[in-house]
């Protein structure tokens, strides 16, 4: 069977109760020696027996540890502090305040202003710094320049793809053009083949590949008609 589990009240019996310091004790500051070693923690351990005797352990050192108690016990006591608080923030403004003064300051005299009382040394960093912003920028402009002209280019080139398959079917809407007038006006005008004489409807394109598309729909010429004859009743 498991032993049951122990009532946690003052020993009455001062033998027993002795055995128990001396056991409990040591395991005590077992614990605390591994804690220190395993998790690299400043460790200190007071203990004091019913007899007034001292028993201690620290890793480092024990007046270390009860300074640096100290220190934390009385940091902890102001930040909960309100009027400590108000000077912490007070001073943190006034930090952030003084800050902002010298950005001001700086950005005075990067505009070129407020240069009186400025040596030559200062005025070397000053315009080192101004050098420095101005090679910043003019990189940022160029690659800037170079992102639109290559977007440019890549736009012209499918511009002029788009140009070319237009071109192609302007030509082929001709062809076709061609063979509908044929079989309209028979072979007797072999000269529309050749273009010699006017379609009803024609496309005037341009003869250059490279150059833009110009379509142009031209109304037919009346001579090109004939009046077909009125039928008698």
């Amino acid at each position: 069977m498991g032993r049951g589990k122990i009532v946690i009240r003052r020993i009455d019996n001062s033998t027993s109760r002795q055995v128990t310091f001396s056991k409990r004790r040591n395991g005590l500051m077992k614990k605390a020696k591994e804690l220190a070693i395993l998790c690299d923690a400043e460790v200190g351990l007071i203990i004091f027996s019913s007899t007034g005797k001292l028993y201690e352990f620290s890793n480092t050192s024990m007046r270390s540890v009860i300074e640096r108690y100290n220190k934390t016990k009385d940091e902890h006591q102001q930040l909960h502090n309100p009027l400590t608080e108000l000077k912490l923030w007070q001073r943190e403004a006034e930090i952030l305040r003084q800050q902002l003064q010298d950005l001001q300051e700086n950005h005075r005299q990067l505009m070129g202003e407020e240069l009186r009382g400025l040596g030559v040394k200062e005025l070397t960093n000053l315009e080192n710094k101004l050098e420095m912003s101005l090679r910043g920028i003019r990189t940022k402009k160029e690659q800037i320049l170079k992102d639109e002209i290559q977007e440019l280019t890549r736009k012209g080139s499918m511009i002029h793809q788009e140009n070319l398959e237009l071109y192609k079917k302007v030509n082929l809407i001709q062809q076709e053009n061609a063979e509908l007038y044929e079989k309209a006006y028979g072979t007797r005008d072999a000269t529309a083949i050749n273009g010699t004489t006017n379609y009803p409807y024609r496309f005037t394109v341009s003869r250059e590949v490279h150059a833009p598309i110009h379509l142009q729909l031209s109304q037919p010429d009346p001579q090109n008609f004939e009046t077909p004859a009125r039928v008698s009743n």
